[in-house]
């Protein structure tokens, strides 16, 4: 026997039968972490995009990532295949905001923690990293920085800038936390935490951000009311 015909004996040869009760028990247990997972991101996460859009996806990630894992684990030439697959897939989706790639990446680890059977492990370190958002998420009320979310669009950048924007709106806000810009050649977007002291304060910076252009889109919105 060759070393070729060796090494394509052991590839073909190296798996194990998966356990239909410890796999159905994972992908359970998956599929509850995920939507605990879920509910605790649109309930605690700063985030101002959709949350709950964004939170469906969390058990279809998980789930997914468990079962490749657990089909893999038991074949190394599975394994290499996986890895081969890996390399000419290309995430395109848009991740504009760390939390969202945090949360992407623990409903990823619930999967990867269930595929490799290791519960105990996953169950701890899933409860670990829950506290710690409660606690960064306690923190953050106390501190009471910001109080509503001001999103601005602009078609016409010839008289609209970011620079021009944050200029006027630290003029009236108390606090300013830019929290997502996008600009193309065609439209500007900024998205901000702010705070004012009082509502006359609010009304002009509006008036002001107005003055730059008439067809500017402004919208406020409590921070509280964002889903």
């Amino acid at each position: 026997m060759t070393k070729y015909d060796a090494i394509t004996n052991f590839l073909t040869t190296q798996s194990t039968q998966i356990s239909i009760t410890g796999f159905v028990v994972g992908l359970i247990l998956t599929a509850v972490l995920s939507f605990a997972l879920g509910f605790i991101y649109i309930r605690y996460g700063r985030s101002i995009s959709n949350k709950r859009a964004f939170a469906k996806n969390f058990i279809l990630v998980a789930m997914t990532t468990m079962f490749i894992i657990t089909v893999v684990k038991v074949s190394l030439a599975l394994s290499l295949g996986l890895v081969g697959a890996l390399s000419i897939i290309r995430f395109r989706t848009a991740i504009k905001e760390p939390e969202e790639l945090a949360y992407l990446f623990l409903a990823i680890s619930i999967g990867l923690g269930f595929g490799a059977g290791q519960i105990l492990i996953t169950l701890i370190a899933f409860l670990a990293i829950v506290l710690v958002i409660f606690i960064t998420a306690f923190s953050y009320k106390k501190e009471k920085n910001q109080n509503l979310y001001l999103t601005i669009s602009a078609e016409n950048l010839i008289n609209v800038s970011l620079e021009k924007i944050v200029e006027i709106l630290k003029k009236y806000c108390s606090g300013v936390v830019l929290k997502r810009f996008d600009e193309t050649k065609e439209i500007l977007e900024a998205s901000f935490l702010v705070e004012f002291a009082n509502f006359e304060q609010l009304n002009k910076s509006k008036a002001e951000l107005r003055g730059l252009d008439d067809s500017l889109k402004i919208n406020f919105l409590d921070n509280k009311g964002v889903q």
